[in-house]
């Protein structure tokens, strides 16, 4: 076993490092003004804090699944950093588990997460300027892409280090994001009638269509 035997735990420091610097990050790239903004930015700032916590502060996940680990994968020091790189450890990789599958899959969905993230904010920016609805860039592809964004970055996380405290947080997250898009519906439909009924059916709300097409009929003017 090719792991580093010492603990990296108890390193107060690295988790509010950390939570500061990717709150920081995705702040700069979301730029919430409104409550519902502030609401669904302070959730995801919880969900890191509880990660990064767990990651270099302490592995409350470990110490309670510690019995059941040990039963199942014997041979493991689990209180090393390497092994809360849990999916690693689960399917036998005793490689660097920066270089295991779930990891390289962990950094694809939150690189592209935070890519989606920055990509939304200028022509939400621009169409809140120009008071009109948001349809280009990748709200020309589905209607949520923020909300989209949060989501596939906290499932990466989740895949390089997996705990019960936001495995708990993932589903209650996405719930809420959910709502939330379903209130900016509800306020977009009083802003801008018709078009944005036109929108909801050109475009999806979370999963975008392999095909670019749109409605043949045009849509109104989605100006207020």
């Amino acid at each position: 076993m090719s792991h580093s035997s010492s603990s990296a735990y108890g390193l107060w420091s690295l988790v509010i490092l950390n939570s500061v610097l990717f709150i920081f990050f995705a702040l700069s790239f979301f730029k919430p003004q409104s409550q519902r903004d502030w609401r669904s930015f302070g959730a995801f700032s919880g969900f890191l804090v509880a990660l990064f916590t767990e990651m270099y502060g302490f592995p409350l996940t470990i110490y309670l699944t510690l019995p059941w680990l040990q039963r199942y994968f014997p041979g493991v020091n689990w209180l090393t950093h390497d092994s809360g790189h849990l999916l690693e450890e689960m399917i036998g990789w005793r490689a660097n588990p920066h270089f295991g599958p779930f990891h390289i899959l962990s950094d694809i969905l939150i690189g592209g997460g935070f890519w989606l993230l920055a990509a939304s904010w200028p022509p939400l920016y621009r169409a809140q300027k120009e008071h009109r609805l948001a349809d280009t860039g990748p709200y020309a592809r589905i209607r949520h892409p923020q909300y989209v964004a949060f989501v596939v970055i906290m499932f990466g996380f989740l895949l390089q280090w997996p705990t019960l405290i936001t495995l708990a947080l993932f589903p209650i997250l996405v719930f809420m994001y959910w709502r939330l898009g379903k209130a900016e519906e509800r306020d977009s439909l009083a802003a801008f009638g018709d078009g944005y009924r036109a929108y909801m059916r050109s475009t999806p709300a979370v999963i975008p269509r392999l095909s670019r097409r749109r409605d043949a009929q045009a849509r109104p003017d989605a100006t207020s």
